[in-house]
């Protein structure tokens, strides 16, 4: 039984949303801020003379890295099926409302 708990906590650790969408946003503000360093002057003209693609990079980042820091300082918590069933007031037999 805590075998399986264990798997299950580990799931739930690596398919948080927190996870995929701090990894994704990190991922694609890396992309992005290696566009927005090495942009030639014509897509800083086309612009107005600002580095968009670096700033939405850097912002990108730094939002990625909130996710993942605030998925680091809690932590998904798995409570075992039977503190559930106990935590809701209602009889095992019975219909939830």
């Amino acid at each position: 039984m805590a075998e399986d708990q264990k798997k299950v906590s580990a799931a739930a650790r690596l398919f948080d949303v927190r996870r995929v969408i701090g990894g994704l946003f990190v991922v694609y503000g890396v992309i992005v801020t290696l566009l927005g360093i090495f942009d030639n002057s014509a897509e800083i003209d086309k612009a107005q003379g600002v580095r968009i693609n670096l700033w939405m990079g850097l912002a990108m980042l730094a939002l990625g890295a909130f996710f993942l820091v605030w998925l680091w300082l809690r932590p998904t918590e798995i409570r075992p099926a039977a503190e559930e069933k106990e935590s809701d007031g209602t009889p095992e037999g019975s219909p939830g409302t």
